[in-house]
């Protein structure tokens, strides 16, 4: 009878511990305007990729926009843009980072800035 009971007391507390442990995770879907092709794509994503907490990163280039799923007790979403303005790009009401923006490949860069995409030839 003490040892089933004890294993019992085991279990509750190992429980217990394991829940107690379990690290909050949130998804956010950040406007990243200035993306212009699958460069820009990888950039972000390999960037990202290196910050603690970020879970998961996924920049969909024709929506123009960037999915991050992150832990909230190691980063945040401002954390998380300013690390894409970091980059180079803008992330919501964050500017890119001037530097970073001027490193970029031509075709990375605002079609005012003479990158893009371009207009397809008639």
């Amino acid at each position: 009878m003490n040892r089933l009971l004890f294993l019992t007391a085991a279990a509750t507390t190992i429980s217990f511990f394991t829940s107690a442990q379990t690290k909050t995770s949130l998804a956010a879907k950040i406007n990243t305007p200035t993306v212009q092709c699958d460069m820009c794509k990888e950039r972000i994503e390999t960037y990202l990729k290196r910050y603690d907490g970020v879970t998961y990163v996924n920049v969909n280039v024709k929506k123009k926009e960037t999915t991050v799923k992150y832990l909230t007790d190691r980063t945040n979403i401002e954390n998380i843009k300013t690390a894409i303005a970091n980059a180079g790009y803008d992330a919501d009401d964050v500017p890119a980072n001037p530097d970073a923006y001027k490193e970029l490949p031509k075709c990375c860069k605002k079609s005012e800035d003479g990158g893009g995409m371009g207009k397809p030839k008639q």
